[in-house]
């Protein structure tokens, strides 16, 4: 929602305003990709160049909650932006706000009991979450979810960066140096282990969705607000709100992407070209074959 010297608009409800229509449901999910705080040192020194760090305010966590969000997942390589006080800074001022947290180590986030247990997990590729590197103390963490949940929702941030990140390779991938992950193997890893959904970040841009298991792996849904934080020009302007339904024991009913288009600094809008739902129809199609999620004009998804 900004950094030092951005604040954002309205305490960052400016942000959500046009689109906190869609962020309705049992369980809302979103990716928190910066710390909030006032407090903590910054990773970026004073003349570093190309380093971000991202910040805003502890009260602009109301502005998730009046959006709709309901669970926010900290396991990125912004949270810790601000070192530890930062990371602990934003884990109590959405508790504050009455918002779930997922991601941290050892974290099983209950976020609902009835009449459907729920768990939400969170993944990412640096050591202060879960990590997507360990896929085998991945599947032991679902196993152990599954034992008490209904429904056990996995999320992930992972994968390269940047307008050329559309694709979902094979094997291991890499950015700046760092392995993120082999996204493919983990999430049916964790599928195979017992997660119902399984929804990614973190390349910025919209990926391909593929229907495995009888489960729906979207792997990147692009971004969907900042203000002065990325690039919002091509594809990383593009993104999508995924809206899923499914039964108490974690079967499909029904999807949908609704379409949304950042402008300016990065607010979200709703996109009346519809952009995301040709992107994401097509990089299915070529990523996953006979796996594909099929993508309506409308954005109805339905498994092949």
């Amino acid at each position: 929602m900004g950094r030092d010297g951005y604040p954002p608009p309205s305490d960052g409800a400016a942000l959500f305003a046009q689109v906190s229509y869609l962020l309705r449901g049992d369980v809302v999910l979103g990716n928190l990709e910066q710390a909030l705080t006032e407090s903590g040192t910054s990773k970026c020194g004073k003349k570093e160049k190309d380093c971000f760090a991202f910040r805003t305010p502890p009260s602009t966590a109301d502005a998730l909650g009046e959006a709709g969000l309901t669970v926010l997942n900290v396991a990125n390589n912004h949270s810790y932006d601000y070192g530890q006080s930062g990371l602990d800074g934003t884990v109590t001022a959405l508790e504050s706000a009455g918002l779930g947290h997922t991601g941290l180590v050892d974290e099983l986030r209950r976020v609902q009991k009835r009449p459907v247990r729920v768990i939400v997990l969170g993944f990412g590729f640096y050591p202060t979450g879960e990590s997507i590197l360990d896929i085998p103390r991945a599947q032991e963490l679902v196993q152990e979810a599954d034992r008490w949940a209904d429904v056990v929702v996995v999320t992930f941030h992972g994968g390269a960066e940047g307008k050329d990140a559309t694709r979902v390779p094979r094997g291991m991938e890499t950015y700046l140096g760092e392995e993120r992950g082999d996204l493919r193997a983990f999430s049916h890893a964790v599928v195979d282990a017992g997660a119902d959904l399984v929804v990614g970040h973190g390349p910025h841009v919209l990926r391909g969705m593929e229907w495995y298991g009888d489960r729906l792996i979207a792997y990147s849904l692009g971004n969907f607000v900042g203000n002065h934080t990325f690039r919002v020009d091509g594809p990383r302007g593009v993104g999508g709100v995924l809206r899923v339904k499914l039964r108490g024991d974690g079967s499909w009913v029904r999807g949908k992407l609704a379409p949304v288009a950042l402008v300016g600094d990065g607010t979200a809008v709703p996109d009346p070209a519809e952009a995301a739902h040709g992107v994401v129809r097509e990089l299915s199609r070529k990523d996953f074959g006979p796996r594909a999620i099929q993508v309506s004009l409308t954005g109805k998804l339905s498994p092949p």
